[in-house]
């Protein structure tokens, strides 16, 4: 039997999101790894992986994401971090005073530019690819996102930031430094990055890829955040074939619950006028 579960793991400088999912297949013997939330090879901390079957669960994750990131002001770069070509702007001229005025301009509902070095897909090609082969860069569209709140932990008067930023799922830090930079007219990139907390998962509980990996498995039931239902067997013999079942909820409908047998996640199921319909039902794989 194939176990289910999710991981919190420690990506460590200097390797692909895809290397540590490599890694866990070759310790764990299990081809079926995902993971949510990539992260650059420059970049350290948070990966959320999912095993098995709960692979079908990532999307039920919370997906908001905590950052400490480190600014290099004066400089702008290539690929908007450390590893890319640098070109002097300007130095820097702004005061503590001056750079907390403008980190509070990013706080709330933005909209952002990815960079050119991102995953992003354009007409099937990721902007990474066609920026490394010179090619002609399509127009990268703005998205949306939310910055929930940034926090100064350090500042060198000379040309160096320490922030903490908590922001929604999509949100790219190289480019928030890059936008930081440019209101302050003086350019900066992204020299380190590290993700503290993704959802409920968080950097002081992870751990890093090793061969005992698989004692530091999670419930799935213990990290999503859906209302829970502890089945009865009957309930249970029911839900399990995919059939719907009844639930009294008085004022609460067209919400997601999760259903539990025996502290398992046998379900995930809509709630809508007393009936609870499966969205999705986990059997166990052999």
């Amino acid at each position: 039997m194939t176990p289910s579960y999710f991981l919190n793991i420690y990506k460590q400088k200097g390797m692909t999101s895809f290397d540590v999912i490599r890694k866990l297949r070759k310790i764990l013997n299990i081809k079926k790894i995902g993971h949510s939330g990539t992260l650059d090879p420059l970049a350290q901390g948070v990966l959320q992986v999912a095993v098995g079957n709960s692979s079908r669960l990532l999307e039920y994750l919370d997906d908001d994401k905590e950052y400490i990131a480190d600014i290099k002001f004066g400089c702008i770069s290539t690929t908007l971090d450390e590893e890319g070509e640098k070109t002097f702007i300007k130095k820097p001229e702004f005061d503590k005073s001056e750079l907390l005025d403008t980190l509070g301009l990013f706080e709330g509902k933005i909209s952002q530019i990815p960079p050119a070095y991102s995953a992003i897909k354009v007409g099937g090609k990721k902007l990474c690819d066609i920026a490394r082969k010179n090619m002609q860069m399509p127009e990268i569209k703005p998205r949306n996102v939310e910055i929930y709140k940034i926090s100064l932990i350090e500042f060198n008067a000379c040309d160096c930031a320490k922030i903490r930023v908590s922001c929604s799922k999509g949100t790219y830090i190289r480019s928030l430094v890059r936008d930081i930079g440019d209101k302050l007219g003086c350019g900066a990139y992204m020299s380190d990055l590290v993700r503290v907390r993704a959802g409920n998962f968080k950097a002081d509980d992870s751990r890093v890829v090793s061969d005992d990996i698989a004692n530091y498995a999670i419930n799935p039931v213990d990290v999503l955040n859906l209302n829970r239902i502890d089945l009865t067997k009957a309930q249970y013999d029911r839900v399990i074939n995919g059939n719907p079942i009844e639930y009294c909820a008085p004022g609460v409908n067209d919400k997601k619950f999760m259903l539990i047998f025996n502290n398992s996640l046998v379900s995930i199921a809509n709630l809508s006028d007393n009936i609870l319909k499966m969205e999705k039902v986990f059997k166990s794989e052999s």
